[in-house]
Order: structure tokens, then sequence, then C-alpha cells
């Protein structure tokens, strides 16, 4: 038996994510948790000829600790985009907000679930959940996971489109380092495979859409939206294949965002630095992270990249750690989700 909750199923993101996840054969049991219409996508993706069982929650009735009670996996959407007037302090505050309560209760319901943060800015809100669960004494670096799989695969649609096989894009893989966010994230073309040989400018010209890909999404829709169905692609992606580590013996190698500090940067130590969290590409397990993945040398241009999303980096964790304190842990939640339905309409922020 296997259970997987989403929390934000009911937005951009969470419905096309809970939908691949109805899909997978190794869920039995999915929990679909929103602070609006969560029964009605239950009820919806539940018509799917698949094995696992689906069950909506909402705030009421402790629906979120019923949603978590006996999980082994939370996957994140939840939180709010960008909108006119907010600034990013606004959006980190809401976001962090929405994360930190979350993180209290699956700390308090399911403090051995593997945990999976979507919620921008993953950047911050991937510590924002360590510190919650540090403090309340649960923390396993090895089970948490900042998602970062959609920047690996816009890298291998985008190089080979520029490589001239746009049909064989998952024939190509492109590591992608750093974090989740504009200069913040770092793709190695000099160590994709296969090789790739592209001069300075298409080079220069891939990486930055590789970095801002979202704003391709955001300009097309016309300000309809940002990029939900990728990034819930991206994430079913990576949620199934920590569970197919964890319970159908299948390991394999993805990139995450990670506290490579407490776990161990191993190869990529002298790219890291001082940072406690960095994406860098980790062999999955029974019980996560089992290891981190070797690191190819850089070019002199790369290095140039990893120094730009180091310093920003810095400033991103630096944000999510002070954003925690005691009070906020050990006292009752302080973002009240009823009073931002007008705001969160339908959680999930998009890329």
């Amino acid at each position: 038996m296997v259970k997987a909750t989403v929390i934000g199923a009911a937005g951009g993101i969470g419905q096309p994510l809970s939908l691949l996840l109805k899909q997978s054969t190794i869920i039995t049991d999915l929990a679909l948790y929103d602070v609006v219409n969560a029964p009605g996508v239950a009820v919806d993706i539940s018509h799917i000829d698949t094995p696992s069982v689906v069950q909506g929650y909402l705030p009421d009735n402790d629906g979120l600790a019923n949603s978590l009670k006996g999980t082994d996996i939370v996957v994140i959407p939840a939180g709010v985009p960008r909108k006119p007037g907010m600034t990013r302090d606004d959006l980190f505050n809401i976001n962090a907000g929405i994360v930190r309560d979350t993180a209290i209760a699956i700390a308090t319901h399911a403090p051995k679930a593997f945990v999976l943060v979507i919620s921008n800015p993953v950047n911050s809100t991937v510590p924002v959940v360590a510190e919650v669960f540090k403090k309340k004494g649960i923390y396993d670096p090895k089970r948490l996971f900042g998602v970062t799989t959609l920047d690996v695969v816009r890298a291998s649609t985008f190089v080979s489109e520029a490589n001239g096989e746009p049909t064989k894009s998952l024939d190509y893989s492109v590591p992608i380092v750093g974090g989740h966010s504009g200069e913040t994230i770092v793709p190695l073309l000099s160590a994709s495979q296969p090789a790739i040989k592209f001069d300075a400018s298409k080079q220069a010209e891939i990486v930055k859409r590789i970095q801002f890909g979202g704003d391709e999404v955001v300009k097309a829709k016309a300000g309809g939206g940002s990029a939900t169905l990728s990034m819930a692609y991206a994430g079913a992606r990576f949620a199934i294949s920590v569970l197919e580590a964890a319970f159908g013996g299948k390991s394999s190698t993805e990139y995450s965002y990670i506290d490579v500090k407490a776990i161990g940067a191993g190869e990529w130590s002298g790219v890291v630095g001082s940072l406690d969290f960095f994406s860098v590409p980790v062999k999955l397990g029974k019980s996560g992270v089992e290891s981190v993945g070797s690191a190819p040398k850089p070019t002199a241009e790369e290095e140039k990249l990893l120094k730009v999303a180091q310093d920003q980096l810095s400033g991103n964790i630096s944000k999510g750690v002070q954003f925690v304190s005691i009070d906020d842990v050990s006292s009752a939640c302080r973002v009240n989700v009823h009073c931002l339905h007008e705001l969160i309409a339908c959680t999930s922020a998009g890329r």
C-alpha cells in the first residue's frame, strides 16, 4: 500500500499533477487537499481505471490532518502566483507562510513521509520546510526535495531542438545544477549527453532560454497563466521516481534541490562551497537520497554562471531560514487559509 498526498490539488499545477499521479500503478491511495474544490477534483479523477483510491479533503473536519495521516509522500504545489501589484516580498511571505503551515502539519501527522516542494520560490521554501522539521525534531534531509525537474525537462527539449532533433528530446540529458529560478539555474551544456557542439553565442542563447523558460509560457498565454502543465508533468515524474525507488526497487538518478550540507555534497563540494542547499544529481533509494552523483568539470563560462548562482542562492536560503522562528512553529498557524480564498483562488502557483 502506497499513499500519496497532494497539497494544493485543485490549482493550476495541482489538478494535472493529481491526474498524472492517478495514472501511476504504484500508488494505491491518492489524497487531494486544497482550500477549495478538492473533493470535486477527486471525484473527477476517481473515474479513471487505475488502482488508486482517491479522496478529496477541505480544511473543514481536520481535512489537512486526514489527508496526511499514513501518507508515504507529500507533493506541495500549493501557493499563489505573483499578481498585479504584488511585490516579490509579498509573494514570498504568502507562499512561505503556506509552506510553513503545511510543514507543521506534516511534522505532526506524517513525519516519515518523503516531502517534495514545488511551491515557489523553491530556493527559499525548501529551507523553510527544513527549519520547521528541525524545530519539530523530525528532520531527515534525505527525505526532503526541492523539485527542479522542470529545468531538466526544458533543457532536454531546448537542446534537442537546437541540435535539429526535436523529436529526440528524451535521448538528451543535460546536467542542471544550482537552484530553481532565473540565474540560479545553471545548465552544464559541456557535459550534455550526447555531446553537443554550439558556438559561444548559441550556447548563451540556450542557457538563457533554460533559465527563463517560464517567461515564454507567460508571454504565450498572454496574461492567462504560467507554466502549470509542464510543471505538473515534471513534478509527477520526480514523485514517481521517488516512489519507484522507495517501494518498487527501481533506483534512478534525478536532479533535486537538497540539503547538501547535511547529506554531503561529494564531488560537488567545490561548486557548492558554503551553501546549505543546492540542486545536484541524487541517486534515489528506499530511504530517499542514497548518494550524490558525480560532478563534471565545468568550463570557464560555466564557472561564471555558477558564481552568479552561488551569490543569489546565499540570499535565497537565508531568507527562508530567517522566515521560520520558534514562535512560528510552536504557535497556531498564522496563515488563515479561509481568509486567503480570494487571493489563492485555486492554489498551485505556476512557473
